[in-house]
């Protein structure tokens, strides 16, 4: 596996090469899977027993209908049948919700699951990408996101709770205001895959919620919670006009016979299944620990059954995720290709106690340790720097924002508010979406990692290159009424890491002479691109295949060229099944 590792990981759409993959180049033995967010208490044994047993009657007939299956499974849950439609795993579901409900526009905080970007980029949607800042844990500001929304006038607004792959967390009574504030749009997805795994909150869901809303789609995962990602189902709950618009599209036995056995199961098995969430969660708490005494690692708070952390100065995650594999037979998610992330970060799923030792060990010896091949991380006064994914990371957020982050700047100055990552650019190197590992970094090792080349601190050079190429100096307050005013927000209570101001983190991580907020000399708004100055397109229904906005379609972000028009799919109307590029991909 050794020779092969690089090209199984380069050679798949997904993030990672599929356990059956690894497995073949392997001596018939997979390694302790880190990557897939998997419970690994449930199904029980006994569970697993009677499924073998009943293994040939499985696969040889038919499962029943979904309607059926579905009945099944709301008669557990306690939700009216017409709320819900079951799907071949939530990728099937958000294919469709893309297909039926997004029309022009949606907009989604990143980094996140990769589908809620990539499927609406391919059928020529915009997306509206909101930055999450490492100087804040990552957390989710929702009225700084719901500002965002107005000042894009985006139709569709997406938020994961707990997200993936940070494990942020959202109380509940923030969430449903924020879906209150958010009742004139077109669609609001609130995606809870993972919250069964939360323990912040008795009742943190939103469903009974969002069946009494007409714009609101909750998202649930089955195979996370059950541990049977290869069986594919999960669900959709929402009022009955907008469930019954997505069942009636899906085929009659979407669902297979393993998931039907399954769900008819669950009642049998209800105390065993709340013991493995037990366990995961007090699982968590100890990994967290655990890795947390590694030096220069960080782990973020999570309310998933993963953990996200950062590697410490130096620490490239392909090294680290190849030598893991190669060398102790782990598989961990390095997020070098998540949009808003960056190769300096992994995705840790939470194992039993007995695997974690495992992993610390791992990471000791590739991270501090010596071989052959030298340690992963080199010596902090090297400067050695980190990739930061595909190429199309950062120059995603800026182009797909419509006019990017420059266009941002000026919308600020007509009245519009400003994310809080639009002025990380200013201090970055290529103008684009800025690293997350050190947009809000205060170690002043982190520096040397993000800068082409390291400067001693006192120099004051730099910053009149990158302030007035992508940060042009705003014109204060023109227009302040021509939007309307931002619904008032409590500050997200749970919130684990602290909050902070959105400008201020990303200005004090590098050494500028002024803050970004300072006068600008007169050459800045000179310099600004003229094409960012044109008024953006109108809006409205966008063909399929086709950028709306100045947007990216999957073409361009992940093909060869970055240049080239994805090929119109001519859905909704065609005869045969769309294409759902991507189902098999995970987090």
């Amino acid at each position: 596996m050794a020779d092969n590792v690089t090209s199984l990981f380069r050679s798949t759409a997904a993030h990672s090469p599929s356990m059956a993959a690894l497995t073949r180049e392997s001596d018939g033995a997979g390694p302790v899977d880190f990557c897939i967010p998997c419970n690994p208490y449930f199904p029980t044994p006994a569970m697993f027993e009677e499924l073998a047993a009943r293994l040939r009657d499985i696969i040889t007939y038919y499962p029943s209908s979904a309607d059926t299956i579905t009945a099944e499974l709301c008669s557990l849950l306690r939700l009216p049948p017409q709320c819900v439609a079951m799907g071949n795993g939530s990728t099937e579901l958000i294919t469709w919700i893309d297909h039926l409900l997004v029309r022009e526009s949606l907009a989604v905080p990143v980094p996140t699951f990769g589908r809620w970007t990539d499927q609406p980029m391919e059928t020529g949607k915009r997306v509206d990408m909101f930055p999450l800042q490492e100087s804040s844990g990552f957390a989710l500001d929702l009225a700084q996101y719901a500002e965002f929304i107005r000042a894009r006038g985006t139709r569709v607004a997406v938020v994961c709770n707990p997200n993936n792959p940070d494990g942020g967390f959202l109380h509940k009574h923030a969430v449903v205001q924020f879906m209150d504030a958010m009742a004139d749009l077109d669609l609001v997805v609130i995606d809870e895959s993972f919250l069964e795994f939360a323990d912040a909150e008795n009742e943190p869901s939103v469903v009974q919620e969002a069946m009494l809303r007409p714009n609101v789609i909750v998202l649930r995962s089955l195979g996370k919670n059950f541990g049977l990602h290869g069986i594919r189902f999960g669900y959709l709950v929402a009022n009955p006009a907008l469930a019954g618009r997505v069942r009636s599209m899906l085929p009659k036995w979407n669902l297979n016979s393993f998931a039907e056995y399954v769900v008819f199961m669950l009642k049998e098995h209800g105390a065993e299944y709340a013991q493995s969430l037990h366990q995961v969660r007090r699982d968590r708490m100890d990994m967290s620990g655990q890795l947390s005494s590694l030096p220069g690692l960080t782990v973020y708070p999570s309310q998933g059954n993963f953990l996200f952390v950062r590697l410490p100065v130096g620490g490239e995650g392909t090294v680290v995720r190849d030598r893991l594999l190669t060398e102790h037979r782990i598989l961990v998610r390095e997020c070098g290709n998540k949009i808003g992330s960056s190769s300096r970060f992994l995705r840790l799923v939470v194992r039993p106690q007995v695997d974690v030792r495992r992993l610390v060990s791992g990471l000791e010896q590739v991270l501090y340790g010596t071989s052959r091949r030298g340690a992963a991380v080199p010596e902090q006064a090297t400067g050695t720097g980190y990739s930061s994914g595909t190429a199309a990371v950062d120059r995603l957020v800026s182009e797909t924002n419509g006019a990017g982050t420059r266009g941002l700047a000026q919308a600020a100055g007509a009245g519009m508010p400003l994310p809080a990552a639009a002025s990380a650019p200013a201090v970055g190197a290529g103008g684009g979406m800025p690293v997350p590992a050190a947009a809000g970094l205060p170690q002043p090792e982190a520096r040397p990692v993000v800068r082409e080349a390291p400067r001693p601190q006192p120099v004051p050079q730099p910053a009149p290159q990158p302030v007035p190429q992508s940060v042009p100096q705003p014109v204060p307050q023109p227009v302040p009424q021509q939007l309307p005013p931002p619904v008032p927000f409590p500050e997200p209570a749970g919130q684990s890491a602290p909050a902070a101001p959105p400008l201020a983190p990303a200005a004090a991580a590098f050494p500028t002479p002024a803050p970004l907020s300072a006068p600008m000399p007169a050459p800045a708004p000179m310099q600004a691109p003229a094409p960012m100055q044109a008024p953006l397109p109108p809006s409205g229904p966008t063909p399929p295949g086709v950028p709306a906005r100045g947007g990216l379609t999957a073409a361009q972000v992940r093909g060869t060229d970055g240049l080239s028009m994805a090929p119109a799919t001519g859905w909704p109307g065609a005869q045969s099944w769309p294409e759902a590029a991507g189902m098999g991909r995970t987090g």
